[in-house]
């Protein structure tokens, strides 16, 4: 029989929702985001607890601190003092034991794997990064450490849906002219964007062709943080990481 034990398998990649935490209203109640508001020693607890699940140190959680750009950083470590990755949008590693997470509330999470090279990536795709080319930056970087498009597999977690994620007509046109693909209308009738389908024809393009996708809407799924329905609200996560040998 096929062993199970998830050590023996070449990448994990994990998506919280916003179950199983600690933390109060309006974060409640597993939120991750440290920049929300939410009591620190809440969502101290939180990642610990994500941690503790997933099987690794809190310290080997990685973190960015995102800021809607497209800038991509390499790490070999997590900071020293247990900070976030200063302004950056995507991480990418070759560390084994070593998650690297990405939080988000209606962006896209994106995490990208070439397990014959080694490479992993995490990437907030917001509708400003994604525009600007986070998401391909983030291939070319892993292509740079040995990765090959053919061989990475994409998985895109739940996000603002096209269905529901209103913007102005101008503002849709102009991320349509970067990012192909993501311009559409809601079930209203209004002008929409549709990040994820913009990622899918970017990624294709990149000769990514092994590509999932969380079709969920968090604008519309309570099980989800949504900064488009709340407001005042929590960070849910993605995480990636090439497990030690056992």
């Amino acid at each position: 029989m096929e062993s199970l034990d998830p050590r023996t398998r070449p990448v994990r990649k994990v998506f919280t929702t916003r179950a199983g935490g600690v933390s109060q209203s309006p974060f409640d109640s597993f939120n991750l985001g440290d920049h929300v508001g939410d009591n620190p020693d809440d969502v101290a607890a939180n990642r610990t607890r994500l941690a503790e699940i997933i099987g690794l140190a809190p310290s080997n959680v990685v973190y960015m601190e995102q800021v809607h750009s497209n800038t991509v950083s390499v790490v070999s470590q997590a900071p020293h003092d247990g900070s976030a990755v200063e302004t950056t949008d995507a991480l990418v590693t070759t560390t084994r034991g070593l998650a690297l997470a990405v939080l988000v509330a209606d962006c896209v999470p994106v995490l990208l794997s070439d397990t014959d090279a080694g490479v992993i990536a995490a990437v907030h795709a917001g509708r400003m990064g994604a525009r600007n080319g986070i998401v391909k930056k983030t291939v070319e970087k892993m292509v740079e450490l040995g990765a090959q498009p053919s061989r990475i597999h994409a998985l895109m977690g739940a996000a603002a849906s096209g269905a529901r994620y209103e913007v102005p007509e101008a503002m849709a046109r102009d991320v349509e002219t970067k990012l192909p693909g993501s311009f559409t209308k809601t079930t209203k009738g209004t002008t929409g964007l549709d990040i994820r389908a913009g990622l899918l024809r970017q990624l294709l393009s990149l000769g990514v062709q092994m590509i999932d996708s969380d079709p969920r809407c968090t604008i519309e799924d309570e099980d989800f943080f949504s900064y488009r329905r709340q407001g005042t609200t929590g960070r849910q996560a993605g995480v990636i990481w090439l497990p030690t040998e056992a």
